[in-house]
């Protein structure tokens, strides 16, 4: 193989693509859109939310909603011994009453009713902060009729939290903390990283190649390099396109996304956002492990360098199919009966992913992760929990000899596709190609 022509096909579909307008609208908005994504939630959390007092009505016959009900900072209580809800409705026009709750008496089990009217559609947070506290009031009565002397100091003294710490024993003796529900979210992440990418950047692969089929410019191309040579080429320098604006949006998303909350958080009401964490954050701090175990206990150079080749390799492997595809047809409305085969081992890849969380070292999540067509997620949500050298250093053989492979086979799909005016090609088609063309 000529590598200095393989070379020059690269930079030609590199610059070609890099110089469109697409590339840098999409290289631009994509971040802003992805910053905007992950801003809006807290935007809507912090400045957006409901401050209007609310005053709701309650009636009460099961003698628990006045201890229960307790006013907050957004909602007033007021009861109306005596009163029914029909009663109360001729006032509620004029009232500015928020809702009225009414607390029937206590059944045979000790549970009431509880009903809530009004002439609009009432807030979800109103409902179930009257669910708990009212649960939490119908509980305690409960326990009173036990009429156990201190009930309440025996079952809160019984209440127990257990967090249990998992060790991993080296071969020198030392032993290791093990935190499997990071290694989880790290499996997570890397995986799906792989599976978007393969999904966002292949319809890149397809376009160029049926564009340079459309315009011909091709014929004159193949004719001084071989079909292999053209088609590493293609894919190495679409890969590239890909890879370049896959880092950009990361940075872009990242700055944008740190300017951008760094510049909130300033500015927002502190208080009220510590009051309203404050409870989350203390219960966070008292489960969480120390968190430099947590990193010390994590291989982050075998991680990430694991990530960037199945990353790399997995996406030229699934590249190289998209060009078979693309040397197929004439147009992109073509290519949906050929899709098919492609996407299945993506999302089967996905699915034992899942699988693979659980059972990292099953039989299914070992054999999955040798086959080139799912080992980018597979091996991926296996090497967070521990994977011998020898088993990555075959799987990526395997994935690397797989993209040279199926490169190959579309080499020769292109040759003989550009020669084919007109002509929808079928699965069929395409082995006849693949066995006739020398």
């Amino acid at each position: 193989m000529k590598m200095k022509k393989v070379f020059l096909v690269i930079e030609r579909e590199f610059s070609t693509r890099v110089k469109k307008k697409s590339f840098i609208i999409t290289t631009i908005l994509v971040p802003l859109l992805m910053a905007g994504l992950m801003v809006v939630p807290f935007l809507v959390q912090s400045y957006l939310k409901d401050t209007e007092k609310k005053t709701i009505v309650v009636t009460d016959r099961s003698g628990l909603a006045r201890e229960a009900l307790v006013d907050s900072e957004d909602l007033t209580f007021v009861f109306a011994d005596g009163a029914s809800p029909d009663s109360l409705r001729e006032l509620f026009g004029e009232s500015g009453w928020y809702a009225v709750v009414d607390v029937g008496v206590l059944g045979d089990n000790g549970t009431p009713s509880i009903e809530i009217y009004s002439f609009k559609q009432t807030n979800m947070d109103v409902q179930q902060r009257i669910e708990a506290s009212m649960g939490k009031a119908v509980e305690r009565s409960k326990m009173k009729a036990y009429n156990i002397e201190g009930l309440e100091e025996m079952l809160a003294s019984i209440q127990t939290s257990l967090h249990v710490k998992t060790y991993l024993w080296g071969e020198d003796g030392q032993e290791k903390a093990s935190y499997t529900f990071v290694y989880m979210g790290i499996s997570y992440l890397f995986s799906f990283l792989i599976y978007i990418f393969i999904v966002l950047f292949g319809g890149m692969v397809i376009r160029g190649v049926i564009e340079e089929k459309t315009s011909r410019i091709v014929e004159v191309i193949v004719s001084s390099l071989k079909p292999f040579e053209l088609m590493i080429g293609k894919i190495l320098g679409v890969a590239s396109v890909g890879l370049l604006q896959f880092v950009i949006w990361v940075a872009l998303t990242a700055g944008i996304y740190a300017v951008a909350m760094g510049t909130l958080l300033s500015s927002a009401d502190t208080s009220s956002l510590g009051a309203a964490t404050g409870e989350a954050g203390a219960m966070a701090t008292g489960l969480l492990p120390d968190i430099r175990s947590i990193v010390e206990s994590i291989d982050f150079v075998s991680i990430i360098g694991a990530f960037i080749l199945y990353f790399l390799f997995g996406y030229l492997l699934y590249a190289a199919l998209y060009a078979a595809i693309g040397s197929a047809v004439e147009s992109e409305a073509d290519t949906q009966q050929l899709m098919l085969p492609v996407t299945i081992p993506l999302m089967i890849g996905i699915f034992i992913m899942l699988h693979t969380f659980q059972y990292p070292d099953s039989s299914l999540s070992f054999w999955c992760s040798m086959i080139p067509f799912t080992s980018p997620m597979v091996m991926m949500a296996r090497i967070p929990f521990g994977v011998p050298f020898w088993e990555i250093a075959l799987s990526l053989s395997l994935l690397l000899v797989t993209f040279l492979g199926v490169a190959w086979l579309a080499g020769k799909i292109y040759r003989t596709g550009i020669l084919m005016y007109g002509k929808k090609v079928s699965f069929k088609e395409m082995w006849r190609i693949i066995i006739h063309y020398k």
